[in-house]
């Protein structure tokens, strides 16, 4: 059995959980495969939403195993609290959940030194979510970091207290304000460890091949977006992690050769949070209505996301080097009302039209080149069919189908998982 990807294709926030929720009755096992605590994948049915940050989105099935895979980076703080929510919900989430053994542990530690790298950095902030993600890839990258199989291990709290010093060095180093309470940070942090130690810790490499042989189906789950990847997003304003099809191979353990359909998530439009190039970005009345009709803010941070017009340079690219096989098009909706849009289909890079993304995206070196489109003014929320779409609205869909090669197989048009409408 092949092992399905679903990832995003922009800056993040396309509604990535809400799809995995929709598609989970399709498949046996969700696994997440990199990213931490700065995700942020929010979830909409029977009127209540639902926000989670580090566990897969099929959580809320009865019947689908969920694995926290080797590429993820786990605060057990934030993973507690999300545990309690369940909880609250009914959700039984001991038998559900599997942690692989090998995924790495942001300690209090990570947090602090996220914040003071940042402060260090004045106006040249990268945007932070100050969430310990960075820090903790960079022990896990130089050989110093605490793993999850670690805390089975009867001398684990030695090795986080030598790290937890050498990150107190760290701080230092720094020479900014940073206050804190280290002791009182610990004794959450400790407890969260004790209830992550309630869990099943799995090698989840193992699991999963033994669970494609015994012909389970498994869904690949990833967060943040493309353009946010470590290697091919717009650097240095990433992630610390590699958030393309690539990341799942490594963040799990699947050979390249085990992976079959590969869905890629885009929103009619595009977004970003946080600092960094964004070359459709829109300061007027177009963009202010696109933010209040999305409702765009984070799901983790509550930041306001910047918004702009489709861009399909960078939509192309992110399909390329994922080898997108079926495209999920989110908040069709939220265009409802625009008499035209405008969708960007070349980049004049330094004088030249180009239609690749190239090596840097700043505004002073691209200004895109736009093609317009007829707007529609039907309410798309209601809408159960393909047949039902107003013929501007499959206009749209035809030409960036065309322009991609790839088919738009499903079309969102709310957050409620109902709210989603099937093109095959």
């Amino acid at each position: 059995m092949a092992v399905d990807l679903l990832l995003g294709l922009q800056w993040g926030d396309e509604g990535k959980g809400k799809i995995v929720d929709v598609l989970t009755s399709k498949y046996n096992i969700i696994a997440r495969f990199q990213g931490g605590p700065n995700a942020g994948h929010t979830l909409v049915f029977n009127g209540k939403k639902h926000v989670l940050h580090t566990i897969p989105s099929g959580i809320f099935h009865e019947d689908t195993v969920n694995v926290v895979g080797n590429g993820v980076v786990i605060d057990p703080v934030i993973f507690k609290k999300e545990l309690d929510k369940l909880a609250e919900q009914g959700v039984d989430y001991k038998k559900a959940l599997l942690i692989s053994r090998k995924a790495h542990i942001i300690l209090p530690t990570h947090r602090l030194l996220d914040a003071a790298s940042e402060a260090s950095k004045g106006k040249a902030k990268i945007g932070s979510t100050l969430k310990g993600i960075g820090p903790t890839y960079m022990d896990k990258t130089g050989r110093n970091g605490i793993r999850v199989g670690d805390i089975e291990l009867a001398d684990w709290k030695e090795k986080y207290r030598s790290l937890a010093d050498k990150h107190e060095d760290m701080i230092k180093f720094y020479n900014v304000e940073i206050q804190y309470d280290l002791k009182e940070l610990e004794v959450e942090f400790f407890e969260a460890i004790a209830t992550l130690k309630t869990l099943t810790f799995i090698d989840s490499e193992e699991y999963l091949h033994q669970s494609m042989k015994g012909g389970q189906t498994i869904l690949a789950e990833g967060a943040q977006g493309s353009l946010l990847d470590i290697d091919f997003g717009t650097y240095p304003f990433v992630t610390s992690s590699n958030t393309t099809a690539a990341g799942a191979c490594t963040g799990l353990g699947i050979a390249p050769t085990q992976i079959g359909e590969v869905f890629g998530i885009f929103k009619a439009y595009t977004t970003r949070v946080g600092s960094g190039p964004f070359p459709t970005e829109l300061f007027d009345a177009d963009g202010e209505t696109m933010a209040k009709v999305g409702h765009e803010f984070g799901a983790t941070t509550g930041r306001p996301r910047r918004c702009g017009w489709l861009d399909l340079v960078a939509l192309r690219y992110a399909c390329q080097i994922n080898g997108v096989t079926q495209l999920i098009m989110m908040k069709g909706d939220v265009l409802s009302g625009f008499k035209t849009l405008k969708v960007c289909t070349s980049y004049n890079y330094k004088g030249e039209e180009i239609t690749h993304l190239p090596f840097n995206i700043e505004e002073e070196n691209v200004t895109p080149i736009y093609t317009d489109f007829e707007g529609w003014n039907e309410d798309l929320t209601e809408m159960t069919e393909a047949s039902q779409m107003p013929k501007a609205l499959n206009d749209y869909i035809d030409f960036l189908e065309k322009e991609l090669e790839i088919p738009i197989t499903i079309v969102s048009v709310g957050p409620d998982r109902k709210q989603t409408i099937v093109r095959q």
